[in-house]
């Protein structure tokens, strides 16, 4: 898939850009703080409607305004010359393919996939364990509808017993059995995908660091389940036995919604005993296994978007990620410098105050 041409208004910093992508490697140049990662940030939406940096819609709304749009031209393996329009707004969002109303996000899942690199992403490793379900369900969502509907079921469900368990007036046990029937199954349903969806990733992970890493070892993910079950009649005498201890607590103190996933390196875990270049080879590694697992389930290569991730990276290892990547690949990149010259042809623009200026000279194919 291709990105060529996409258009924002009013989306955080930028009031109104159009920009025209041409070839395979576009840069967005700048100082900090000035709409590179807005940019990134926007293409980024088209895959599920999502933001990389927040789930509050308001904060993508320009100040002051009500309402953000994004626009854009896609060439794409199954769909050829396609176009896409999103509206944000503060209670919802608007999808058109085509033109055409998209009604159920269901229906949108894994034919626009972008994969995001970010300096952020140190987080998934050092961070709390929210931060890799976030990833994980964003990931995961984004190519299966059915994990989707489980995840949207089984949230609407722990919030309706969280909130009973916080009124804890008098026998709630009836309701609280009724709320346990409809999260059983969705628990159940995440359990199972999490862990395919983890081993599938974890294969990818080892090959794609095993590319950038300077050292001759073996990484992988791991999956650490709340409760390790897949099953309704288990989950459901999980809850009921845990039921004096939730009221205790007014929550939910077992479930899916406190699942995790490690890294890890030469068999031990990267948060505790890696060093910061394993760390870092490890979240790009995860980046092109999400990038290599998106192109094997949807059948459409996914646009890759660097933000100020290389400048991070040693000379070496900087290198062996661009070898690790798809040749095919189109990649928008985002930094404070110009990109190497031995990097081949880049479309770049000027970032300053959420305006993008196309630079007349570019740096020169030297293949």
């Amino acid at each position: 898939m291709r990105l060529c041409q996409l258009t924002l208004q009013d989306f955080r910093n930028v009031s109104l850009a159009k920009l025209c992508l041409r070839g395979r490697q576009t840069f967005l140049l700048g100082a900090n703080g000035q709409g590179k990662t807005n940019l990134l940030e926007a293409a980024g939406v088209i895959t599920a409607l999502r933001s990389f940096r927040t789930s509050d819609i308001k904060l993508l709304l320009a100040q002051g305004q009500r309402e953000a749009g994004l626009r854009c031209k896609v060439t794409h393996e199954q769909l050829a010359q396609t176009s896409l329009t999103i509206k944000l707004r503060s209670y919802g969002r608007e999808l058109w393919c085509d033109d055409e109303k998209v009604s159920r996000l269901s229906d949108h899942l894994g034919r626009f996939p972008t994969v995001v690199f970010s300096s952020q992403d140190m987080i998934l490793v050092r961070g709390a364990p929210a931060e890799r379900r976030r990833w994980l369900d964003h990931a995961l969502a984004a190519m299966d509808g059915a994990y989707l509907s489980a995840l949207q079921n089984y949230h609407q469900a722990l919030n309706e017993r969280n909130s009973l368990l916080k009124q804890a007036n008098g026998n709630v046990k009836a309701q609280l059995t009724a709320f346990e029937k409809m999260l059983a199954p969705a628990a159940a349903e995440l359990v199972t995908r999490r862990r395919a969806g983890l081993e599938e990733l974890t294969g990818r992970v080892a090959k794609a660091y095993a590319e950038i890493s300077t050292e001759d070892e073996i990484a992988g993910l791991r999956y650490s389940p709340d409760f390790d079950v897949d099953t309704e009649e288990a989950w459901l005498q999980r809850w009921q036995q845990g039921r004096s201890r939730d009221i205790q607590f007014r929550t939910t103190q077992s479930g899916p919604h406190r699942d995790d996933f490690e890294f890890w390196v030469k068999g031990m875990a990267a948060k505790d005993f890696a060093s910061e270049g394993q760390q870092r080879s490890l979240v790009i590694a995860l980046r092109l296994a999400q990038a290599t697992w998106f192109h094997a389930r949807s059948g459409v290569r996914p646009v890759l978007l660097a933000d100020d991730v290389l400048g991070e990276l040693d000379p070496e290892r900087r290198k062996r990620f661009w070898a690790a990547i798809d040749p095919e690949s189109q990649v928008i990149a985002t930094g404070t410098e110009a990109p190497d010259a031995d990097l081949g042809h880049w479309q770049i623009f000027n970032v300053v105050g959420g305006t993008f200026i196309e630079q007349s000279a570019k740096v020169e194919e030297t293949k």
